[in-house]
C-alpha cells in the first residue's frame, strides 16, 4: 500500500503539471490569435505536403514487394553494343532463361513474358462489333509465371492454370468487363487470329500493392509464333526473362557480381552458332568492340533503378524523382517550422513579463522551456489533424496529377501511424526548440525592471533575417526549377522534329484489313479531306525494328564502317510525303521502280557509314543470302523517331515489298486537311466499317502520341509547380506575421513621423525596404542552386534548352512581387492609421 501511495504522488504531480502547461498554452494561443492562426496554417500546409510526398515515396518503394521471395527474383538484362551503338535493355534472347538454369546451380527457375501487341478480344463467336475490344494488356507467359511472380488469385490454381496452351487468366476488371456477374472460370474468350477459343482458368485478384508488371490477360507464351520461331536465337531480343535463385543462395550485390562474371563464358558457348547464322562470327564481333552481356537486376530495383534500361513491358519510375520530392518535403517542413520560430522569437517582448514572473516565483529555465515546447506540441497536434483532413480531401487530385492509385489508408498500414506521430514530434522539436531555449534565457530582474529584451537585438534580428532568406531561397529555387521544366516541355512541343506532326491521324490496327490494306488506303486518298495516306509498320514514338548491317565498300571510297545498327520501318512510297519528311539527296520510293532491294537512310546513318556520297552504295544484311543487299537511293533529313531524351540514331526505311523482316502489326498514317475533324473521322470510320465490319477502328493523332512521351515529365512539372507555389505561400505567411510584429513595435515611431509630416509612401518604404533587401539576397543565393539542380535534370535530354537569365529574373520578380504585396498590405494599413490613436497613451 505504501509503495502505491508514494509512486502515485509524482504521477499525479506530473499530470497536473502537464495540464497546467497545456492550459497556459491554450490561453496564450487565444490571446494571440493572429500569430497562432499563422503558425497553425503554415504548419498544416507544411505537414500536408510532407504527408502527400511521403505517400508518393512509400508507394514508389512498394513496387513488387508483395511477391513471395521477391528478394530472390531478378530480371535478366542485356548490355549490347553493335558498331557505335550501345544499349541497355530489359529484354533477353528467348533461350537465355533456360540456359541460365541449366548452366548455373544457383538459379532455381526462370519465367518469360512476351507482349504480342494489340489484339481483338471478344466473348463469343457471333459477338457484334460493340462487344469486340482492342486489348493492349495481353501477356504471353511461361506456365510457371504465377509461381515465380505470385500475383494473388481470386479463382484458380497457380500451378496449373496456364498449363494448357489455350488457357487464359484475366484480371477481375476484365472478368467484369466480359462476363459481368457470371462466374468467369470455364467460360471462353476469343482472340482474333487464333481459331481455337481460350478457356478462362483463373482470375487475378485486385491488389492495392503496385507492380512493375501490369497486364489484363495472361496466355501461354507457346502460342506466340515469333517466340517459337526464334527459340534458337541469341540476337532476337523481344522477351523479358525473370530468374529466381535457390533458397540459401547469397543474393547480395557481391554474390550477384560473382555470378555475372561467369556469364560471358556461357554466352561464348551458346551464342556462337546464333551469331554465325546471321553472318556475324562471335569472336570477330567481340574483337570489333561489340558487346553482348547479360546481367541480373533485383526485382525490387526494377521500378526505381531502370532509368537507362529500355523496356516497354515494365512500369519504370525514377529514384531521382523520389530523392527530389523527398528534398522538397524536407524543405517545405522546414519552411513551416521556421515560421513558428520566427514569430515566436519576434513576439518575445509580449511574453517577457510572464517569463520574468514565472522565474521569480521559482520556475526553472527547464520548466519555462517545457512550457514553450507544450505550446509547440499543441499547435503541431492540431496542425497534424488538420493536415490529415487536407490530405484525405486532396489525395484524389494528387493521384490524378501523379497518375497513381495511392490509398489514404497507406498512412496507417505497416505502422504508418507511427510516422504520422513522429512527424508531429519532429515539428514540435524543430518549431519549438529555438523559441524555448531563447525565451527561457530571459533574466527576470532585467525583464521586470522594464528593460528591453534581446528580442530586437542585432543578433536575434540577424537570425530572423537569415531564416527569411532561407525560406525565400528555397521558394525561389523551386519556382526557377518549375520554370525551367515547363520551358523544356514547351521546347519538346516546338522543336523541329524533322517531320510534320500536325493533322496526322494514325489507324493502329490496319493489319486487320489483310490483303485489303492497299485498297483501303487508296479509298482513303479519295476522300476530300485526306491529303495523303501511307502504310507503315511503325511510327515515331512507337519503337522501331533494329538490326545490324554491313556497309559494302566500293572502288575509290575511303574506309567505311565495318557494321552499323539501323532502326527501321517497312513503308510504302507515300510515307515520306505523308509525314512531311525532307530528302537531302537522292529519290524516294517510286511506283515506277522496283524498290524491293533499295533503302532510304537518314543523315546520321550516312555519316556513321562513312561514305562521301552514299547514293548508289550498298548495305548488306549479313544473316541473309548473297542477294540480300540494299542499294541506298536517298538520304533523308534527320527526323526524331524517339523522344528528345534520346539522340537521333542511324535510321532507314525499307520498302514494304522487300520483306527484309516480318512485322505482325501495321499502321496507316493519314494526313488530313485542317478543319472539320469530326466529319472527317466519321467518313474514315464509315469507310473502315465497309472494309472490316467486325474489327473496331483504333485511331489516334500523332501529335498527341508524341506528347505522351513526356507524360512523366509533365506530371513531375505539375507536382513541382504546386509545391513551389505552396512554399511561397508558406514563406509569405511567415513574412506577414513578421511585418505585423514589426509594425506593432514601430507604431509610435510611425505616429510621430506622420505628425512631423511623413507621407504614407515614405512610411511604406520604411517598413518594406529591409524585407525587400532580404528577398533580393535570397534571389542571389537561390539562382546558382537552381541552375546546378536544373543543369543535372536537363542532362537526361539529348536535346534541351539553354537556361537564360530571364528565367531567374522572372522567378525572382514573382517572389519579390508576392512578398511586396504581402508586406505592402500591412505597411499601407499602418501608414494610413490615425497617428492620434498610436500616441494617445503618451
Amino acid at each position: 500500500m505504501f509503495w502505491r501511495v508514494t509512486c502515485g504522488v509524482p504521477a499525479i504531480s506530473l499530470l497536473v503539471m502537464i495540464r497546467n502547461y497545456l492550459k497556459t498554452a491554450w490561453r496564450n494561443a487565444a490571446r494571440n490569435r493572429a500569430q497562432a492562426f499563422i503558425n497553425l496554417f503554415g504548419l498544416t500546409l507544411g505537414m500536408a505536403c510532407v504527408m502527400l510526398i511521403a505517400l508518393f515515396i512509400k508507394h514508389e518503394y512498394q513496387y513488387d514487394r508483395h511477391f513471395a521471395d521477391a528478394d530472390r527474383i531478378f530480371r535478366v538484362n542485356i548490355n549490347g553494343k553493335m558498331g557505335e551503338e550501345e544499349f541497355y535493355a530489359g529484354y533477353t534472347p528467348p533461350p537465355a532463361g533456360r540456359t541460365l538454369v541449366e548452366t548455373f546451380p544457383e538459379i532455381e527457375s526462370y519465367t518469360r513474358l512476351y507482349r504480342p501487341g494489340q489484339q481483338i478480344v471478344h466473348a463469343g463467336e457471333d459477338t457484334n462489333q460493340e462487344a469486340r475490344f482492342n486489348e493492349q494488356g495481353i501477356l504471353g507467359v511461361d506456365s510457371n509465371f504465377l509461381q515465380v511472380l505470385t500475383y494473388p488469385l481470386r479463382v484458380g490454381d497457380r500451378s496449373t492454370c496456364l498449363s494448357d496452351p489455350h488457357s487464359i487468366v484475366l484480371t477481375e476488371a476484365m472478368a467484369k468487363k466480359y462476363f459481368g456477374d457470371t462466374a468467369p472460370v470455364g467460360q471462353s474468350l476469343f482472340i482474333e487470329g487464333d481459331e481455337q477459343p481460350y478457356t478462362v482458368t483463373g482470375v487475378v485478384a485486385y491488389t492495392p500493392f503496385p507492380s512493375s508488371l501490369t497486364f489484363d490477360f495472361l496466355i501461354p507464351i507457346t502460342n506466340a509464333e515469333n517466340v517459337r520461331y526464334f527459340d534458337w536465337s541469341w540476337v532476337w531480343l523481344n522477351v523479358a526473362t525473370y530468374v529466381k535463385s535457390k533458397d540459401q543462395v547469397p543474393t547480395d550485390a557481391a554474390a550477384i557480381k560473382r555470378l555475372e562474371a561467369k556469364f560471358p563464358a556461357m554466352m561464348r558457348q551458346h551464342a556462337v552458332s546464333a551469331f554465325k547464322r546471321i553472318g556475324q562470327p562471335y569472336d570477330e564481333f567481340l574483337k570489333k568492340g561489340g558487346k553482348w552481356d547479360l546481367s541480373l537486376q533485383p526485382l525490387l530495383d526494377v521500378h526505381l533503378y531502370s532509368a537507362d534500361i529500355t523496356s516497354a513491358v515494365t512500369d519504370q519510375g525514377s529514384i531521382k524523382t523520389v530523392y527530389f520530392f523527398a528534398i522538397i518535403a524536407l524543405f517545405i517542413l522546414l519552411l513551416a517550422c521556421v515560421n513558428f520560430m520566427n514569430l515566436s522569437t519576434a513576439g518575445a517582448s509580449k511574453r517577457a513579463k510572464e517569463i520574468g514572473v514565472r522565474k521569480v516565483i521559482g520556475s526553472t529555465r527547464q520548466q519555462v522551456a517545457r512550457q514553450f515546447f507544450a505550446e509547440a506540441l499543441i499547435l503541431s497536434l492540431l496542425a497534424c489533424m488538420m493536415a490529415l483532413a487536407l490530405v484525405y480531401w486532396t489525395l484524389p487530385y494528387f493521384n490524378q496529377i501523379a497518375d497513381k492509385s495511392i490509398a489514404f489508408e497507406m498512412l496507417w498500414s505497416a505502422g504508418g501511424w507511427v510516422y504520422v506521430a513522429l512527424l508531429a514530434l519532429v515539428c514540435t522539436l524543430l518549431a519549438g526548440s529555438y523559441p524555448a531555449f531563447y525565451l527561457s534565457a530571459f533574466k527576470p530582474v532585467a525583464v521586470l525592471k522594464g528593460q528591453k529584451t534581446s528580442a530586437s537585438s542585432a543578433g536575434n534580428k540577424g537570425i530572423r533575417s537569415g531564416l527569411i532568406v532561407f525560406q525565400f531561397t528555397i521558394s525561389i529555387a523551386l519556382v526557377i526549377c518549375t520554370l525551367v521544366v515547363y520551358q523544356q516541355l514547351k521546347y519538346t512541343q516546338i522543336h523541329d522534329l524533322g517531320l510534320d506532326k500536325e493533322n496526322v491521324l494514325v489507324i493502329s490496327n490496319s493489319e486487320r484489313l489483310g490483303s485489303q490494306q492497299g485498297s483501303f488506303k487508296e479509298e482513303l486518298k479519295g476522300l476530300s479531306m485526306v491529303k495523303n495516306a501511307s502504310i507503315t509498320t511503325s511510327l515515331p514514338g512507337r519503337g522501331a525494328f533494329g538490326d545490324f548491317y554491313v556497309p559494302l565498300p566500293s572502288a575509290g571510297d575511303e574506309p567505311v564502317a565495318k557494321d552499323i545498327t539501323l532502326n527501321s520501318y517497312l513503308t510504302d512510297a507515300d510515307f515520306i510525303e505523308t509525314m512531311g519528311i525532307s530528302l537531302v539527296v537522292g529519290r524516294n520510293f517510286t511506283d515506277g521502280y522496283d524498290d524491293t532491294r533499295t533503302v532510304l537512310i537518314n543523315e546520321t546513318a550516312a555519316k556513321r557509314m562513312g561514305y562521301k556520297n552514299p547514293i548508289g552504295k550498298f548495305i548488306k544484311y549479313p544473316g541473309g543470302n548473297a542477294a540480300e543487299s540494299y542499294q541506298i537511293i536517298g538520304v533523308m533529313k534527320d527526323f526524331h523517331t524517339e523522344s528528345l531524351h534520346n539522340p537521333i540514331q542511324p535510321f532507314a526505311l525499307f520498302h514494304e515489298s522487300s520483306h527484309t523482316y516480318e512485322e505482325p502489326f501495321s499502321n496507316i498514317a493519314i494526313r488530313i486537311m485542317p478543319g472539320e475533324l469530326s466529319s472527317t473521322i466519321q467518313q474514315i470510320s464509315g469507310l473502315w466499317q465497309s472494309f472490316s465490319p467486325d474489327a473496331p477502328l483504333e485511331y489516334a493523332f500523332l501529335r498527341e502520341e508524341l506528347a505522351m512521351q513526356y507524360a512523366s515529365d509533365q506530371r513531375t512539372a505539375e507536382i513541382i509547380g504546386i509545391f513551389s507555389m505552396l512554399s511561397i505561400v508558406i514563406a509569405c505567411i511567415g513574412l506577414l506575421g513578421l511585418v505585423i510584429f514589426a509594425t506593432q513595435l514601430r507604431t509610435k515611431e510611425i505616429g510621430i513621423r506622420k505628425v512631423l509630416g511623413a507621407t504614407e509612401g515614405s512610411i511604406v518604404r520604411l517598413l518594406s525596404k529591409d524585407f525587400m533587401k532580404l528577398i533580393g539576397l535570397a534571389i542571389l543565393i537561390a539562382s546558382p542552386i537552381a541552375w546546378w539542380a536544373m543543369n543535372n535534370w536537363l542532362e537526361d535530354f539529348a536535346y534541351r534548352i539553354t537556361m537564360e537569365w530571364w528565367m531567374f529574373a522572372a522567378a525572382g520578380f514573382t517572389a519579390l512581387a508576392i512578398a511586396m504585396a504581402t508586406v505592402g498590405f500591412q505597411a499601407v494599413k499602418a501608414a494610413m492609421a490615425n497617428p492620434v490613436e498610436s500616441l494617445r497613451d503618451e
